[in-house]
């Protein structure tokens, strides 16, 4: 059964500018931090995988000293995970409040994947409370609950690293053969395309203008038809897909699988035709 795995943050939302930096930030002042991330800062932070990692990126001798925190690496460990919980709790209210509206197209090929009958999944390594938030967001909460969810601390080794995917892969029961992954960044592009798996890339707000070698499509957001029209453009398409004003589920089921053959049949319906569509 062919899948579609989607990554969370920049690909069913563009969150980390107008969600994860806020809740930092609001954390940070919370817990007398004397640091304030800027954009231009944060834009070096998303590379690292992880929020809690973003947050050990503070915690040099000067900081720890600054901030009058424990030097006991058991106690720092624990503040870290106060200070993550905390932030997991401002963000998740932040997309509550509805203030970061879904990317185009994610919900609209997600429908097309389940009337299918594809498998659908969410690799991510943000909390997985910040994960659900945001796909449910997304995908509406009846869709929502047709998803898999792999997030968080499930896998030791975040993103470049492949393990998430294979860890998704894996439970699910997955012919990398038939898998397609939906990434915004060249970190989760690299943990795919390790995990063996096709990759697909809409570029979100802080990763425009990273190397996306290797990936099969890269555009800039799914796009959507009228009356809230988005229309795709194409910024590499090494394999002749050409989508038209949209990416379609038949643009994904195009895609090479592992071992470099398209899949033919992976658009097809079910044998027992397709699902009713969530609403």
């Amino acid at each position: 059964m062919p899948a579609l795995i989607f990554d969370c943050d920049g690909v069913l939302a563009d969150t980390e500018r107008d969600g994860h930096l806020p809740a930092f930030n609001e954390t940070f002042a919370e817990f007398g931090l004397p640091v304030r991330w800027s954009d231009e800062e944060y834009a070096r932070k998303v590379k690292v995988g992880g929020g809690k990692e973003r947050m050990r990126t503070l915690l040099t001798p000067e900081f720890v000293a600054a901030a009058s925190l424990p030097s006991d690496p058991a106690a720092l460990d624990e503040q870290v995970a106060r200070w993550h919980r905390r932030k997991t709790e401002i963000y998740t209210g932040i997309i509550r409040g509805g203030s970061v509206p879904p990317r185009p197209g994610v919900r609209r090929v997600a429908v097309a994947a389940y009337e299918s009958g594809w498998t659908l999944a969410v690799a991510s390594t943000s909390a997985e409370a910040s994960v659900r938030s945001v796909l449910e967001l997304a995908m509406g909460p009846e869709l929502a609950a047709r998803f898999s969810v792999f997030a968080g601390d499930v896998v030791q080794r975040k993103k470049p690293a492949p393990d998430i995917y294979a860890f998704a892969v894996r439970r699910l029961d997955l012919d990398p053969a038939d898998v397609v992954v939906i990434e915004d960044s060249r970190n989760g592009m690299l943990a795919a395309l390790g995990a063996g798996l096709a990759c697909a890339v809409t570029t979100s707000a802080y990763t425009g203008d990273e190397d996306f070698t290797g990936a099969s499509l890269v555009v800039d957001s799914l796009g959507d038809p009228p009356p809230e029209e988005t229309v795709t453009h194409v910024l590499s398409d090494p394999l002749g897909v050409r989508p038209g004003p949209c990416v379609v589920l038949a643009d994904l089921a195009a895609l090479p699988s592992a071992d470099g053959a398209p899949d033919s049949t992976a658009s097809g319906p079910p044998a027992d035709g397709p699902r009713s569509r969530p609403r």
